[in-house]
């Protein structure tokens, strides 16, 4: 039975790799993508939970306005969150 060890560094390595993938799925979708978008978008989008998207609310991470008791969050907003990290 082989054993790998994984590394910190190699953990890093994974999250640089999968941010960038990330981006350009981003990228791709620019030009079909709609400015504002509603949390079930959202959380489809980055694959979270509901639980997360209100994390980053109250974190002030992603800024979004209500509207009549519906959250929408700007296109542009995620995409500049997702590139700081």
């Amino acid at each position: 039975m082989a054993v790998n060890i994984i590394t910190q560094e190699d953990l890093q390595n994974f999250k640089k790799e999968l941010i960038d993938e990330i981006k350009n799925l981003f990228h791709f979708r620019t030009t079909e993508q709609k400015l504002w978008l509603k949390s079930a978008e959202v959380k489809e989008l980055l694959k979270i939970s509901a639980g997360t998207l209100q994390t980053l609310r109250i974190k002030g991470t992603l800024r979004y306005s209500k509207v009549g008791g519906t959250l929408y969050y700007n296109y542009e907003d995620i995409e500049k969150m997702l590139n700081q990290k």
